[in-house]
């Protein structure tokens, strides 16, 4: 027998107060709990399924895939989801918990992972310049970008910081990041003008007394993340950018991750930058530009040796031949 459907969505408030209190987990990874269990509550209660067995986790997987289009990572994050949650019910010693079949469905394998999709320097510009600064909204939203790009923080990261995360003296920011890692980040004088603008002006903001989060909506409230998503994409409607993947402000941490290594910066620094916990997180970054793998053959003594002959003449190429032909 397996868990009734109605027994096992009964408990989902506990889970989230436990995770929260006990764990401490992040505002963005309880959210993104909640979208997961909710989707599959639909999916049960739309295919009328009384219990939570083998066959309707396969189904909701199939369901993920051909339906909902989801690629393997978004996949197996689900279900990982429903597998902490019935962990949670095995603790709790709900009756038959230990018979939920989430720990025997078989990771999707994706292959190797692409590197994340980034803007380049000359699209980075444009975005920032059509951000108008000649009005508060426009100089908080260029700050919260801001701090994306020249910094590499997650929208959740933004979204708690606090007034006092701010060290002027120090020309630090205090980040709070997954697993509630604290990483101190230097402050450059471009990105200190950036935040001392931002400040000048945060006081007109309704009620902004009221709250030590360091961006706030025109209301007073903390600025949501939903607010920094939405307004992303109203600036990007307005440029026009035609770009062959999906731009959002998470976007932005991949493209300060990607021109860090494309400057040739060390793996570890990136990782600590980003605040990742293992090395393995930072390597979907570590790719070469283009110039970089022309430098690198450029260097073989064979590539150097054929362009010696090629230079001498003692070697002629069939296409260098028909090209002075044509000439």
């Amino acid at each position: 027998m397996a868990v009734a459907a109605t027994q096992f969505f009964s408990h989902i408030d506990a889970f989230i107060d436990y995770r929260k209190t006990i764990y401490e987990t992040s505002d963005e990874t309880i959210r993104s709990n909640c979208i997961d269990l909710n989707l599959f509550r639909d999916f049960v209660k739309e295919h009328k399924a009384q219990s939570i067995d083998g066959p309707t986790v396969m189904g909701f997987q199939y369901y993920l895939k051909n339906e909902r289009k989801n690629s393997g990572p978004s996949i197996n994050r689900k279900i990982y989801a429903l597998r902490s949650y019935g962990h949670f019910l095995r603790l709790r010693q709900v009756p038959k918990a230990d018979k939920l079949p989430f720990y025997d469905v078989l990771k999707v394998r994706t292959g190797y992972r692409q590197q994340p999709d980034a803007l380049t320097h000359q699209q980075v510009k444009m975005l920032f310049d059509s951000i108008d600064r000649s009005n508060f909204l426009g100089i908080r939203d260029y700050a919260v970008y801001a701090l994306m790009y020249g910094l590499g923080l997650r929208v959740g990261e933004v979204y708690q910081l606090k007034l006092e995360d701010i060290n002027s003296e120090n020309k630090t920011l205090t980040v709070l990041g997954k697993g509630n890692r604290r990483r101190e980040l230097y402050l450059n004088p471009e990105m200190l003008q950036v935040l001392s603008e931002w400040l000048a002006v945060r006081h007109n903001f309704k009620n902004s007394e009221l709250t030590t989060a360091l961006f706030i909506s025109k209301k007073g409230n903390p600025l949501a993340i939903r607010t920094i998503e939405d307004n992303m994409k109203k600036l990007l409607n307005r440029l026009g950018l035609q770009l062959h993947f999906r731009v959002t402000p998470h976007t932005l941490r991949h493209t300060f991750a990607s021109h860090l290594n494309d400057n040739g910066e060390d793996v570890l620094v990136i990782q600590s930058l980003l605040g990742h916990a293992s090395p393995r997180s930072t390597r979907i970054y570590i790719h070469p530009s283009q110039q970089r793998i022309r430098e690198a053959l450029e260097k073989l003594p064979g590539v150097i040796y054929l362009n010696q002959l090629l230079e001498a003449g003692v070697l002629n190429l069939s296409f260098q031949v028909k090209h002075r032909q044509r000439e």
